[in-house]
């Protein structure tokens, strides 16, 4: 037995087989994402008057990577392409734009609706309040865990 001032582990020798037991990592082991809904705009409503949530799911690690290379811009200086940096903006609203379950930003109805291909451009126009729009982008953000920290997840572990 460790004796710890704040009673965290009863037993180190046990606390120590599950941390290093890397089978809980293995293909398949990791629970599905879940579909996270939330209001981001109080303008659209159903028939019964209720707030129309927005369902948002996150997206891999794999596809971010992909959007974090269509998001690059070429740098100029003096008329001369230097080099390449992230357009910080285009890339969270693709991250946004595929996190978005509901509504689909990238259907057809909607882009021919809203006379652009640009599934941006059509968030852009349906969310065409500025709070509601950045408010859309930070949900999809924090649902794809950015805004949380090291701290926040220490947190989240004690309290399982």
């Amino acid at each position: 037995m460790i004796e710890n001032h704040d009673n965290t582990f009863e037993n180190q020798e046990e606390s120590t087989t599950v941390v290093n037991d890397i089978s809980f990592f293995m293909p398949g082991k990791a629970e599905e994402s879940e579909e996270i809904k939330a209001p981001i705009s109080k303008r659209y409503k159903d028939k019964q008057g209720k707030i129309i949530p927005f369902v948002f799911k996150p997206i891999t690690t794999e596809r971010v990577d992909e959007l974090e290379k269509q998001s690059m811009k070429m740098v100029k200086q003096k008329g001369r392409h230097i080099g390449q940096e992230l357009d910080h903006a285009r890339f969270m609203a693709r991250i946004a734009v595929e996190s978005t379950v509901f509504p689909d930003f990238k259907s057809k109805e909607l882009r021919q609706a809203y006379k652009t291909e640009d599934p941006i451009e059509v968030a852009k126009k349906v969310l065409n309040v500025a709070g509601e729009f950045n408010g859309w982008l930070s949900k999809a953000s924090e649902v794809n865990g950015f805004d949380e920290t090291p701290d926040d997840l220490e947190e989240l572990a004690k309290n399982l």
